[in-house]
């Protein structure tokens, strides 16, 4: 009890001085003309300055909403708030320049952003560190990411975010197939045949060019010789032996 105590203690002056501090950011930004702000703000970002680029740009972003610099200061934000890996205020900022800004020329730096934002929310470093799989855990980010950055092959596939774009689109393609040949593998074992043929035929529609594909294959051709559909298991092998000739 006497622990538990000094641990509540404990937390709560963590607590305060966090709120002190955040207040104490708050106040560092004085109060100058928005020019200024966004060329100390500009500064902040040549020099790698993130928290000081956030702070400068936020009080910009709060104090001049409808200035000249409004857009600019929101693009940068997006950044900053990247760069920081503050996933949900990165988003928040896309979403919001994405809803007032609807034909910007910057959209297709936005949609770029929010694909990267996304990717890297999916990141988790201890698991990466340990070599520990992630193909079972929940492919939502992964999902959006690859969503985002089709967008800006799609709509936007002469930007200068294209090609890095499709690139990254490749790398997901592949962590979401194997997400999804997990699942069927899984179904596989728990004899639950039809979900697994169905699974591993949304590989290979999905993702027609996944490494997977060979092993979605596999997956089928047991799924319909347990099912005894034997004309169906001959033609997957058929396709199966082509892939590999």
């Amino acid at each position: 009890m006497r622990y538990s105590h000094i641990i509540v203690g404990l937390s709560m002056c963590i607590a305060l001085l966090s709120g002190c501090s955040s207040k104490k950011d708050e106040q560092i930004v004085p109060d100058k003309p928005a020019a200024e702000l966004y060329q100390e703000a500009q500064k902040n970002l040549m020099l790698n300055d993130y928290r000081g680029a956030e702070s400068t740009l936020e009080a910009l972003d709060n104090r001049y909403p409808f200035g000249p610099y409004a857009d600019q200061t929101q693009l940068k934000l997006i950044y900053v708030y990247y760069k920081r890996s503050e996933t949900e205020k990165a988003l928040a900022n896309i979403d919001r320049f994405i809803r007032n800004n609807p034909t910007s020329p910057a959209l297709a730096y936005v949609y770029y952003m929010r694909g990267l934002t996304n990717e890297a929310a999916d990141y988790n470093f201890s698991q990466s560190l340990l070599g520990i799989d992630r193909a079972t855990r929940d492919p939502s980010f992964i999902t959006s990411a690859f969503k985002d950055f089709k967008v800006v092959l799609q709509h936007y596939p002469n930007s200068d975010y294209a090609a890095d774009a499709r690139r990254r689109m490749l790398d997901l393609q592949e962590k979401l197939a194997r997400h999804d040949l997990a699942i069927a593998e899984y179904y596989l074992k728990r004899e639950a045949y039809i979900a697994a043929v169905n699974r591993a035929k949304q590989i290979i529609e999905n993702y027609p060019n996944s490494a997977e594909k060979n092993n979605a294959l596999r997956v089928m051709i047991r799924g319909y010789r347990s099912l005894g559909l034997h004309d169906l298991e001959q033609q997957a092998q058929q396709v199966l032996q082509a892939q590999r000739g």
